[in-house]
């Protein structure tokens, strides 16, 4: 007898619907109470991602971690079509967090069909926020930048202009391609709980986060926390000296 790997995961989640479904549920990392079956979510490729763009040709460096300047971006989503963008460097683990507000007149009226994304994070807002964010850092920490293929970013190549990053986008459904920014996104959930509006959270509180991580001392630094890591590097920069993980 044979039987498929979906037909097994759909048996352990049809267990989990009857009066234990709520407490199962909070036990599950993701909180995800059904599954989506992988061959329904496959879909066509992005059009704004070539194959110029595409991980396969990211450096060699940016694997091994051993220059710093490279990152990895995502978007948090919240309630309401609210979210938070993230931006975590692959070497020291520092974070960084964006903005992104809802635009004026959202949740007014009718939406034009062809205007912009009022919701805070479509490709203009979120390519600004990771200029206005990542230039406040020198060129020596802005080598590349590793997001999803999601929409809001289609305005890459403006953004390769504005800030010098040379944007590269993992394969379909493969988040693990981008997992230290998949790693940080799950400990940013300790402060951005799903189901909650993610727009209620000022630019300062970002930063309250972000100072909070960065000051969390982590394994893969030698217990160092990402803050530190980070000096290093800049103070490696000044000199002259090569620094590594």
């Amino acid at each position: 007898m044979r039987i498929s790997h979906e037909a097994i995961y759909q048996s352990l989640y049809v267990q989990s619907r009857g009066a234990l479904r709520r407490e199962l549920t909070a036990c599950l990392r993701t909180g995800r109470a059904l599954r989506v079956p992988r061959a329904r979510s496959c879909g066509r490729g992005k059009s704004h991602v070539v194959p110029e763009v595409k991980i396969s040709e990211r450096p060699a460096e940016a694997d091994d971690r051993a220059v710093p300047g490279h990152w990895e971006g995502d978007l948090i989503l919240g309630l309401g079509s609210s979210a938070v963008g993230t931006l975590v460097e692959r070497t020291t683990r520092f974070t960084m967090l964006l903005h992104l507000p809802r635009m004026p007149g959202h949740g007014d009226g009718v939406r034009a069909k062809s205007g912009p994304a009022l919701a805070g994070h479509g490709a203009e807002a979120v390519r600004r926020a990771i200029t206005r964010t990542i230039t406040a850092l020198p060129e020596a920490l802005r080598r590349s930048l590793t997001w999803d293929q999601g929409a809001e970013m289609t305005e890459h190549p403006r953004l390769r202009i504005d800030t010098g990053l040379q944007v590269y986008f993992c394969d379909p459904h493969s988040p693990w391609q981008r997992g230290t920014n998949e790693n940080t996104n799950g400990l940013l959930r300790q402060y951005f709980p799903k189901g909650t509006d993610l727009a209620a959270h000022s630019a300062e509180d970002l930063a309250a986060v972000a100072a909070a991580l960065n000051t969390r001392p982590r394994k893969a630094l030698g217990w160092r926390t990402p803050a530190e890591a980070l000096d290093a590097v800049l103070q490696s920069a000044q000199t002259g000296v090569a620094t590594t993980s």
